[in-house]
């Protein structure tokens, strides 16, 4: 990698055996490769998340302007009678 910065992480023990035994295992080639797949994961988590929250407020927003609520009970009847 032509263009790296390097930074000291400190992990708790079990992580850090995690770490060691997947680099033995051979599923990484080294420390770094574990941890710049973690930093991805972690990125593409927030921004899953990001999207959850502005979806959930443009639903909110899309009930508010719906109109009044009605009661789930009376919805139901209405339908109910309709069928």
């Amino acid at each position: 990698m032509a263009n790296v910065e390097k930074v000291s992480v400190a992990l708790t023990p079990e992580m850090a055996t995690m770490m060691r035994e997947v680099v033995a295992a051979g599923e990484y080639a080294s420390a770094s490769e574990v941890m710049r797949e973690a930093l991805r994961e972690w990125k593409f988590r927030r921004i899953q998340r990001d999207q959850a929250v502005d979806e959930l407020g443009r639903l909110w927003d899309e009930g508010m302007a719906s109109g009044n609520a009605v009661d789930g009970d009376e919805a139901f009847a209405r339908i109910k009678s309709k069928l």
